[in-house]
């Protein structure tokens, strides 16, 4: 009888949706390896199709899609091509998410409400996920929601060497735009030199229904530069509104630094006509070109995904990249 002959080494498959190629392919360079060529349709009634054209048995797969829009769609091709490698034999299968959505869904305010961000993590594993790698989560406690590892990188370190070498450290102040953002403002800060803290304290006139959110600044802000922080901008209404406290308190110039760009309706009309002096962001989501503007700075967040995957098929540490500091 012939000697059988077992191959124990590993092989890294790095597979994309259609939500972000872009962002895929920026990783796939960083590792230097190619995307796994995919067929990917859309049947006449919306159903989705996906089938890989090379053999994907016992490999370790990163299914990288960034939930943008439409991001229902994106969601269901990402569960798709989970199936299809649970199918043919995949040996892990970790979902990379860089903007996971539903994520603000995350708790029930009020009875009879959904917790949709669980619902997400319970779809991903039923799909057959091992793993979940995600970037700057709306609040940890998603990483729980997911029954598996989850690979939470920050984006802050980008964010705050950007931040850093733009401006003049001793004059810097980091800015919450609520009381929820403080932890975050105060890792911001141990990252730039312990510089102050101040926040927006959100207060409402009792007698006006539906009414804008009026903010009071609680911090000394007066003749400096403030950053103000947040995890994502939507509609960019609690941004701009921020800035325009902080600009009314004194201070002489305002940033705003952002991971994830939704950019939903009045979003970019209201940043630009801001007195914001700079909006820096990330690449977790695309940014049409109708979306940029003279005062948006985009970062790249591949390097950091494709050292997380690296970690993780090489079975290293990414504790680094876990706790905000690189």
């Amino acid at each position: 009888m012939g000697e059988i002959r077992l191959s124990s080494e590993k092989r890294l498959r790095l597979f994309t949706g259609r939500g972000y190629p872009e962002l895929a392919q920026e990783v796939a360079d960083q590792l230097g390896i190619p995307l796994t060529p995919t067929s990917a349709y859309d049947f006449a009634n919306g159903e989705i199709f996906v089938r890989f054209e090379e053999s994907v048995r016992g490999c370790d797969a990163f299914v990288i899609q960034s939930h943008t829009e439409p991001l229902n769609k994106q969601i269901m091709e990402q569960l798709i091509m989970v199936d299809a490698l649970k199918r043919a034999s995949a040996k892990r299968i970790t979902v990379v998410v860089p903007f996971y959505g539903y994520a603000r869904q995350d708790k029930k305010h009020r009875g009879r409400e959904p917790i949709s961000a669980r619902l997400i993590a319970d779809l991903f594993k039923t799909a057959g996920a091992d793993r979940l790698m995600t970037v700057d989560l709306h609040t940890a406690q998603i990483q729980g929601f997911f029954d598996g590892p989850v690979d939470h990188l920050f984006a802050l370190p980008l964010l705050t060497n950007y931040v850093g070498s733009k401006v003049d450290r001793s004059r810097l102040t980091i800015v919450s735009p609520d009381s929820g953002r403080v932890r975050v403002a105060e890792r911001w800060s141990d990252l730039l030199g312990g510089c102050p803290i101040a926040f927006i304290h959100k207060t409402r006139d009792p007698l006006i229904p539906n009414e804008a959110v009026v903010g009071r600044v609680v911090g000394d802000v007066a003749g400096r530069t403030c950053v103000v922080i947040d995890d994502m901008i939507d509609t960019a209404g609690t941004i701009t509104k921020a800035v325009d406290a902080l600009i009314d308190a004194g201070a002489t110039e305002v940033l705003v630094a952002a991971t994830h760009a939704v950019l939903s309706g009045p979003a970019v009309e209201r940043l630009k006509s801001s007195k914001v002096a700079e909006v820096v962001i990330t690449n977790t989501l695309p940014t049409s070109d109708a979306n940029k503007f003279d005062k948006l700075t985009i970062l790249s967040i591949a390097p950091l995904l494709a050292r997380a995957i690296k970690e993780v098929f090489e079975d290293g540490s990414v504790t680094s990249l876990f706790d905000g500091h690189s």
